[in-house]
């Protein structure tokens, strides 16, 4: 090619894939092994002492996934990346590289409720504490800041109710505190919002979802923006000071711009192994492929379900930021001006029962726990996803009991609609 950059497409398609040199496939190969040949003791030894790199074990890396991480690196605009089990993965080895027992990160409260249970329950047993902050307000970022705060996460849509999230302002409080920025930009995709373009350090998703996109392999994946100086103040001792298991290297010293991702890789997925199926990888770049058209679509049958949604009268509310009159529809125009995602929340003035009652109703539309599938997918969050939070918390987080959540897929609209209409009665 010329000199020129790539464009998103283009990328989506050939980013970090070549055909393979043994055999000339144009996909790439399925690596489906354990281990690798070391060529002898000291290539073994430059491969362990992270001298060199190169595959010694696929719970560490693995030539399939490998092309996967430099994908998504490409579509964010990070340095690298790292591929793990989930999203739910992706989240624990991010944090064991910035938190020690007894340090803070500060979250948006609007967040999937997964996320919300796994910071307020399963990371005390790590002695990491979660302090909540409202993205409606930012200021509240600033006043949850202690001297333990090592770190802020948000989402870029959250999830469920598919509001934006302001990630400029949120990474002015940041820099300020001097803090990494990381953002969830699984609702998003990088198709529709690049968070480092905006401030972002670190980028997470569950490849589950939208960048997969046919609910069919589950994954995550870390990436690193190369934004962030690891080695100020001493707040990350796993980046910025000797490791004894590699002969006293200093990570940040060593691999600059993209040690972050080496460290989650090194010290994180080694340890703890969430590791990616080679398997999994391979089905995921294979979606990668129709990203741009798969996400353009979904937003674009969204903003039709959405409007007919706003007109019917047993809808009391709904939300979507890509309607007019919605609140976040300013940071929607400013963020993802190509659509505002395909995951929304609406409000039924049966409360509830009218909830339960329409998710049973629904044919066409899916009935499950899941976002960002080729197929329409309809949940009642407060009776499933959100169930473990209190009321309070349930409509803190957009997941009130009158609230039904869609995933609006590629089908045609006009069959979407006429499945709401007849569940919706009228």
């Amino acid at each position: 090619m010329s000199d020129r950059l790539p464009g998103f497409s283009t990328l989506a398609v050939h980013a970090g894939a070549q055909p393979d040199p043994t055999t000339g496939a144009r996909a790439t190969p399925i690596y489906q092994t354990t281990s690798f040949v070391f060529n002898d003791a000291d290539h073994a030894a430059s491969l362990f002492g992270l001298q060199a790199f190169g595959n010694i074990y696929t719970r560490i890396g693995n030539p399939t996934n490998a092309v996967l991480e430099e994908r998504v690196a490409a579509l964010e605009g990070g340095t690298a990346a790292l591929a793990v089990a989930s999203g739910h993965a992706a989240q624990v080895v991010v944090l064991q590289q910035l938190l020690q027992p007894g340090d803070e990160f500060i979250a948006a409260r609007k967040l999937y409720g997964g996320s919300i249970n796994q910071f307020t329950h399963a990371f005390k047993s790590f002695g990491w504490n979660v302090v909540w902050a409202d993205p409606d307000d930012i200021a509240s970022f600033e006043r949850a800041v202690t001297p333990r705060t090592k770190a802020i996460f948000i989402e870029s849509i959250a999830n469920p109710a598919g509001s934006i999230t302001d990630i400029e302002a949120i990474s002015t409080v940041a820099r300020k505190a001097g803090v990494p920025l990381i953002v969830d930009n699984t609702l998003a995709s990088p198709y529709l919002i690049r968070p480092i373009d905006h401030g972002a350090d670190i980028v997470v998703h569950s490849l589950t979802k939208f960048l997969g996109g046919h609910g069919n392999s589950i994954g995550g994946i870390i990436v690193d923006a190369g934004t962030f100086d690891w080695s100020t103040g001493g707040k990350y001792p796993m980046l910025s000071e000797p490791r004894p298991e590699y002969h006293g290297i200093r990570l940040q010293e060593t691999f600059g711009n993209f040690a972050f991702a080496i460290a989650c890789r090194v010290l994180g997925l080694r340890d703890l192994g969430p590791a990616l199926s080679p398997f999994n990888a391979f089905m995921i770049l294979t979606g990668i492929e129709t990203l741009p058209l798969r996400m353009q679509k979904h937003c674009d049958n969204a903003k039709a379900v959405a409007e007919f949604l706003a007109g019917h009268p047993a809808v009391a509310a709904v939300n979507y930021a890509g309607l007019a009159s919605d609140k976040y529809n300013q940071l929607a125009r400013k963020y993802a001006p190509k659509g505002a995602g395909a995951v929304f929340t609406f409000s039924l003035k049966g409360g509830y029962d009218a909830g339960v009652s329409l998710v049973s109703k629904l044919q066409l539309f899916s009935h499950l726990a899941n976002v960002g599938d080729t197929r329409s997918l309809v949940i009642h969050p407060a009776s499933t996803t959100h169930s473990q939070l209190d009321d309070a918390a349930k409509v803190k987080s957009g997941a009130g009991p009158d609230v039904v959540r869609l995933s609006i897929g590629i089908e045609d609209k006009e069959d979407l609609i006429a499945d709401l209409e007849q569940a919706l009665g009228t």
